[in-house]
């Protein structure tokens, strides 16, 4: 796999989201989870990603115990500010980096995110918090989740914000709207979740009716796989299940290939999964070149017109910032 540059770290074109080993989409063995861990390091994953809330601990105790012995091998990311809500006070933020510290087992982290916006925080005040990290070590650079692009250029302007994690695949291209111009413009690395389309995208989902009561996508999440929505969603996969088999690859490759060829070598997407096979599946798209007009094709394919339901309940998509882009 290919690397791509984060600010300052290098890292593998495709990152490994760590979030689904202990929440999200139903049940995770952790034995299980210790193995993929591993595996996906001497797959070529350098980039791993978790946060504070997942789990409530849980993930970055998992990470710190497993793969306390190989710290050197990888760039680690996690988040703070959603463990009980939204809080971007400072006192708030540096209690949770130390507590994600110990978890982690490690000295340093090498991107911390603040993970959603607090509106009762002004952003320069969380961000401020998050500079006295860096400048007492604990941290090596700062980034944003899910935030528009006016309070973007407010936290850049209090210090140096390295990267931008939002959700972003073919079915939701909020991004395109102004913040991936923001970046470039920044020179701020773009990190998108979700690139799976909560695993819309690999073909393998089902509608809501056939899932968990605590999977997100019968949730926060659910408008699009609402069953009537998901019916007239499935329909797309077809065409887009021809084309990855044109290109000798499965539709989870091809989603990724896509977001990977829409921008530049700052652009890493971070798949999630607790399966070591799909992990696997996921690397081979860095590695995969498609030509402008496939591209082109796969946009006109899936985007949001042509998908059916929002990306977030009402109420999820109200509270959202970076749906105010």
């Amino acid at each position: 796999m290919h690397t791509r540059k984060i600010g300052p770290l290098e890292v593998s074109a495709i990152g490994l989201g760590c979030m689904n080993m202990s929440m999200g989409y139903g049940p995770a063995d952790d034995a299980d989870s210790e193995r993929l861990l591993l595996s996906a390091l001497d797959a070529g994953y350098t980039f791993l990603d978790t946060a504070a809330m997942y789990g409530r601990g849980h993930n970055e105790s998992l990470i710190g115990r497993t793969l306390e012995a190989r710290r050197q091998d990888y760039v680690l990311a996690t988040k703070c500010g959603l463990s009980d809500g939204p809080s971007g006070k400072p006192e708030v933020l540096k209690r949770e980096c130390e507590e994600s510290l110990r978890h982690l087992r490690t000295d340093v982290i090498d991107l911390y995110y603040l993970h959603r916006r607090d509106p009762a925080v002004p952003i320069e005040e969380s961000v401020g918090a998050l500079a006295d990290l860096v400048r007492a070590g604990k941290v090596r650079a700062i980034g944003l989740s899910e935030v528009s692009t006016e309070q973007l250029r407010k936290a850049h302007a209090e210090h140096p914000i390295t990267a931008l994690q939002s959700e972003y695949s073919l079915w939701t291209r909020t991004p395109e709207r102004q913040i991936l111009a923001a970046c470039r413009e920044l020179d701020i690395a773009f990190v998108p979740f979700s690139p799976l389309a909560r695993g819309f995208l690999t073909g393998k989902a089902q509608d809501a009716s056939h899932l968990a009561e605590n999977d997100i996508r019968t949730t926060i999440a659910r408008p699009r796989f609402e069953p009537e929505n998901f019916a007239r969603n499935v329909k797309l996969l077809e065409p887009f299940g021809k084309i990855a088999e044109a290109h000798g690859c499965t539709m989870a490759q091809l989603a990724l290939a896509w977001l990977l060829a829409r921008h530049d070598r700052t652009l890493v997407p971070i798949p999630g999964t607790k399966h070591i096979d799909y992990m696997r599946e996921n690397a081979g798209a860095g590695d995969i070149e498609l030509t402008h007009d496939v591209v082109e094709q796969l946009d006109q394919l899936i985007n949001e017109d042509t998908v059916a339901g929002k990306r977030y309940s009402d109420a999820r998509m109200g509270d959202a910032d970076s749906e105010k882009d």
